[in-house]
């Protein structure tokens, strides 16, 4: 007993006894997961009928039309919230910082606080408001300028406006505190030196506040992408299920489902999740490059 109490608290072994819950849990809940996808990608998975089948699945995604248009709902949504969920959160995390805004916390508390609600009420209180019907709030607002009631779910512009409004409505918050968190590591002795120089606010913050947010503002950005090509909730309670009007609410997660839970062919829906691994690793390790995330520091 005295010998195995030594072992563990020697230096030697201690180390590895602290990262040993991390080790285990990494290749518990992702390894041997990560294993058994690739795996089944190259079978054909069915009740009690496992079969190797090779590249029959990638070659299969390749001609499946209903694939291509998940991929490309799935891209105009991710654009859409990097457009939108990432200038706008920097900009009111630059308002709450300043001395424009009085009762900076409960304006803080009031945009996060739609995170921490829950999207399945969420999604099923923004299906109300976009109802076709003409007593939704949306139609409503339409009647006050004389406009008649839309579809806004069964047409897809309209019905990305509403993705888009339940994605900003969701996240602004968030994200406006990530930025915050990055203006506070920035010294006030920049902006104290760029007064005396006499520069205005919009100088101050384009040669100031924007370079030295860069660090943040590329982790929104690559967190912002994995989140908007692995968008499926949403998109679910929006419409009530995983059945929208001519596919324009399906997303690859969603079709992913479609394909493993609902029509039960693990195979396939395992090589449409590694496919969308692929793709968002491509996509953020471009961006990393070319944000100059992998160059060495002189």
């Amino acid at each position: 007993m005295g010998k195995v109490k030594k072992l563990l608290f020697s230096q030697k072994v201690a180390p590895y006894l602290f990262i040993l819950p991390f080790l285990l849990s990494f290749l518990l809940f992702w390894a041997y997961p990560m294993f058994s996808t690739i795996k089944m990608s190259f079978q054909s998975v069915l009740p009690g009928q496992v079969e190797w089948i090779g590249f029959k699945n990638y070659t299969k995604l390749l001609k499946d039309s209903a694939f291509h248009t998940a991929m490309l709902n799935s891209f105009e949504y991710m654009i859409g919230t990097l457009v939108l969920l990432i200038p706008f959160p920097m900009l009111f995390a630059c308002l709450m910082e300043s001395r424009l805004v009085k009762a900076k916390g409960f304006f803080k508390a009031c945009l996060y606080l739609p995170a921490l609600t829950s999207i399945v009420v969420s999604g099923m209180l923004f299906r109300l408001m976009f109802s076709e019907l003409g007593g939704s709030q949306m139609n409503q607002l339409l009647a006050l300028f004389d406009m008649a009631p839309i579809k806004w779910l069964k047409i897809k512009s309209t019905s990305y406006f509403a993705l888009f409004v339940l994605a900003c409505w969701r996240w602004t918050g968030v994200n406006m505190l990530y930025f915050i968190a990055g203006l506070k590591g920035i010294d006030d002795t920049f902006y104290e030196a760029a007064e005396i120089d006499g520069a205005n606010a919009r100088q101050k913050f384009r040669y100031i506040t924007m370079p030295l947010l860069k660090p943040t503002t590329i982790y929104v950005l690559t967190i912002s992408i994995y989140a908007g090509l692995a968008m499926f909730m949403e998109s679910y309670m929006l419409w009530a299920g995983n059945a929208s009007p001519n596919n324009i609410g399906l997303t690859i997660v969603g079709y992913l489902y479609r394909r493993g839970i609902e029509k039960n062919q693990l195979g396939y829906a395992s090589a449409v999740g590694l496919v969308l691994l692929i793709i968002a690793l491509i996509i953020n390790v471009i961006q990393l490059k070319l944000n100059g995330t992998f160059k060495k520091e002189e």
